[in-house]
């Protein structure tokens, strides 16, 4: 039996990515340090946020469990790396976010790739995690471009993502209010 990732987990994920998303492009010129303060943020919640639906998860999918509890901790860790330096430079906060986003985008299509036969649409999780690979990669192959088009790249990024993270979401709920009769399940809270 497959575990579903509790729709409102995967929501609670699509919203940090938007806000980020939004205050990224609403403030393009942002100084270093708050574009770390900002994605030390998101990264911090966003792997606390797997890392509690780990925790939640009573009936994993094979390796479920362990690549959750691995995607919180690299986010975790990349939250508070932001903060413990906050005065790291540009270039090297743009690899530890491109670093970030490679891992979490080939994570992500994993459990895409898991779900398949539990749900539909799983192609929305993979989407996102491609997006992400291809957002790391583009952070490592230009970083000599302006932190504005960093600033910019990095926002519209993360609006991309939470709009696959949100479509999933709502694919999710419906799935579960259908499994349930109309109620939403309160069940295992896998991202």
């Amino acid at each position: 039996m497959h575990v579903l990732p509790d729709w409102r987990m995967v929501a609670l994920r699509g919203v940090a990515a938007l806000g980020f998303g939004l205050l990224t492009l609403v403030w393009p010129g942002l100084t270093l340090w708050s574009l770390v303060v900002l994605f030390g943020a998101y990264a911090l919640v966003d792997g606390v946020v797997i890392l509690g639906a780990a925790i939640a998860n009573r009936d994993p999918i094979h390796r479920g469990r362990g690549w959750l509890v691995f995607d919180g901790v690299v986010g975790v860790a990349a939250g508070i790396v932001t903060f413990v330096w906050p005065d790291v430079t540009a270039l090297a906060l743009l690899f530890v976010i491109a670093a970030w986003a490679i891992i979490t985008g080939v994570l992500e299509v994993a459990t895409a790739i898991e779900l398949r036969q539990a749900i539909h649409n799983e192609w929305l999780l993979a989407l996102g995690g491609v997006a992400s690979v291809v957002f790391g990669i583009l952070l490592v192959i230009t970083p000599g471009a302006g932190a504005l088009v960093i600033t910019w790249l990095i926002g519209w990024y993360a609006l991309l993502f939470a709009a696959m993270l949100l479509s999933l979401a709502w694919r999710l709920h419906g799935i579960q209010t259908d499994a349930h009769g109309g109620a939403t399940s309160l069940g295992p809270a896998a991202v």
